[in-house]
């Protein structure tokens, strides 16, 4: 048994351990490759700009995540096409099935993203091309096997000419249409095969090469040869069905949120949000969903203060099922001397009077950590994208105060599990600032925290995001506010996004923690901002496009009439934004 997954880079050490036995096989089964080939593989993933192509590395995994077989895809955006680099079983695991299910895939993939065709070379069966008779026989065998699928030779070209004098068994460029009837255009295909040519053997093939074989395609549209092993039509075409298994978004949610319900008049925070959500994307087909983990509470003590932590499970733990505790006196003056009485002391650790204690918060804001720790956890598996619907919200609670909804911050805890394999970027989407995310990370310089939210002139909690607020010490400029006024639209938010992705970008980071609010959407009855489901789509869709493994917590987002038809809208952008452009 194996399963095939997506390799998008090297920054995990269990992908680079993956990569290190792909590059064994490669050394088994390509003899006579060039060493330089098999040791740039992991630069063709990191470095696409440098190599003019978009690496996707396919692998199939057994037990203990042995290979068993690879597939390497190139992609060129500008032209639309793709271009099989290798496929290959791994030695002594041939004729089970491996080849053509990592083939099924990646055609698969390159259809939805809508590429014009793949290309891929394979070895002659004219025995004016290839002499020895027992190589005639595999390479038979393999064009069989990708007639099946429609795929044939380009016929009438010169492509299979030998670059120098005494090469042997010179490639046929192979075309598979992807399951669509449609004709290889001349200019098109003259482009693509510069392209393959210029790119992937620019330093074997001379430009007069590369122009006598691309002046040799003369027909139009071009000519494919006639199928010769397969006389049945092809496979039955493709479809845009169900997204594969590996790309399915990892959902955690704290099935124990709704043991936090405050029922007071205007507080908007209420379970009918987890369902709102959930009623909306689990019909997607987008997401595969996990129980949550429990963690230790050492997590918590990582990014918050041992004494608010105390005082927050004592409190809550000690009040009657339906006894609340809202603040409201607030020892600013002398902060080194809290108040004894438990009730008095709330404003000590709150930065607010509408955020009560009560019996349940304690345990139902634990169990949202967890459900961030879960899955963040599942990216470092291998996990693409990642998803934490839980409430309540966190990004308000700073490292010794709540408030906000917000007793503890799930974001933070999330991205202090993840910073111990490499730089974080936590981005708060909701409408209000992250000030508690800041707070935390404010003296650090591995975690980059950025903000956009309605400026603190107008909008909740009134004391920070403010544009002058960059970090402190070790963390100078590793903290960025984009605060905006009261009235914005699509387009200038999608602005500001793109400047906020830049220095995403610029960071280099790991991993990146999207604290995200819906109560950006037009409606929402603490924002004032008019993004509709086709902005969250387009917001998604830039950050997809980063192809950083992401992890989303669920913050804020209060009008339960259009709230899970906006996440709905956001997460399929960010699916698409990763797996198809």
């Amino acid at each position: 048994m194996f399963r095939i997954r997506r390799i998008f880079d090297t920054q995990l050490a269990a992908d680079r351990l993956i990569i290190e036995q792909i590059q064994t096989i490669m050394r088994e089964q390509f003899p006579d490759l060039d060493p330089h080939d098999i040791e740039k593989l992991p630069q063709q993933l990191t470095n696409p700009v440098k190599h003019r192509f978009r690496a996707s590395l396919y692998v199939a995994e057994g037990r203990r995540r042995l290979v068993q077989g690879f597939a390497l895809l190139l992609h060129e955006p500008d032209l639309g096409f793709d271009y099989l680099d290798y496929i290959s079983a791994a030695s002594k695991m041939t004729g089970r099935g491996i080849g053509g299910a990592l083939y099924e895939r990646l055609r698969g993939d390159a259809f939805a993203r809508g590429s014009r065709g793949l290309f891929f070379e394979c070895l002659p069966d004219d025995p004016a091309l290839c002499a020895d008779a027992k190589q005639r026989a595999q390479n038979r065998a393999r064009l069989k096997f990708y007639e099946q699928y429609g795929a044939l030779p380009l016929s009438g070209t010169a492509y299979e000419t030998p670059v120098k004098p005494g090469d042997e068994s010179p490639p046929y460029l192979v075309y598979d249409p992807l399951g669509r009837e449609q004709p290889l255009i001349l200019s098109q295909t003259r482009a693509i095969v510069r392209a393959i040519l210029e790119r992937k053997y620019r330093h074997y093939c001379p430009p007069a090469y590369v122009e006598m074989v691309v002046s040799s395609i003369v027909d139009d549209p071009v000519r494919l040869r006639q199928p010769r092993y397969v006389k049945a039509p092809p496979r039955k075409p493709l479809s845009l069905g169900a997204c594969a298994e590996d790309q399915k978004i990892l959902l955690v949610v704290n099935q124990l949120h709704d043991i936090h319900h405050v029922r007071e008049r205007g507080y908007v925070e209420s379970p009918v949000r987890i369902r709102s959500i959930l009623r909306e994307i689990e019909p997607s087909g987008l997401f595969t969903q996990v129980k949550m983990k429990n963690y230790p509470e050492k997590h918590l003590h990582r990014v918050h203060d041992s004494g608010f932590l105390r005082y927050l499970k004592t409190v809550c733990l000690g009040l009657p099922e339906k006894e609340a505790v809202y603040p409201y006196v607030f020892p600013i003056r002398n902060q080194t001397r809290p108040p004894l009485d438990r009730a008095v002391r709330a404003g000590y650790y709150c930065i607010d009077t509408f955020t009560p204690l009560t019996a349940n918060a304690y345990p139902a804001a634990r169990c949202a950590a967890d459900c961030a720790l879960t899955a963040a956890a599942g990216l470092l598996t291998g996990q693409r994208l990642a998803y934490a619907l839980v409430r309540p919200p966190g990004h308000h609670a700073e490292r010794r105060v709540y408030g906000g909804f917000c007793y503890m911050n799930s974001s933070a805890v999330a991205a202090e599990f993840l910073v111990a394999q490499g730089r974080v970027v936590v981005l708060d989407l909701d409408y209000h600032h992250g000030n508690g995310t800041q707070d935390i990370f404010y003296q650090r310089d591995d975690v980059l925290t950025l903000s956009i939210h309605g400026h603190p002139n107008i909008a909740y909690p009134y004391f920070s995001g403010f544009e002058d607020e960059t970090g402190e010490g070790q963390g100078l400029g590793f903290n960025q506010n984009f605060p905006l006024g009261e009235e914005l639209d699509a387009a200038g938010y999608h602005k500001v996004l793109q400047r906020a992705l830049r220095r995403v970008i610029k960071f280099r980071p790991q991993f990146l923690v999207i604290a995200m609010g819906f109560d950006t959407a037009k409606g929402d009855p603490t924002g004032t901002w008019n993004l509709v489901k086709e902005d969250f789509f387009t917001s998604g869709k830039m950050l997809g496009k980063l192809r950083l493994p992401t992890l989303v917590v669920q913050e804020g987002g209060y009008d339960s009439r259009v709230l899970g038809i906006n996440a709905r809208h956001f997460f399929k952008g960010l699916w698409s934004g990763t797996y198809l452009d």
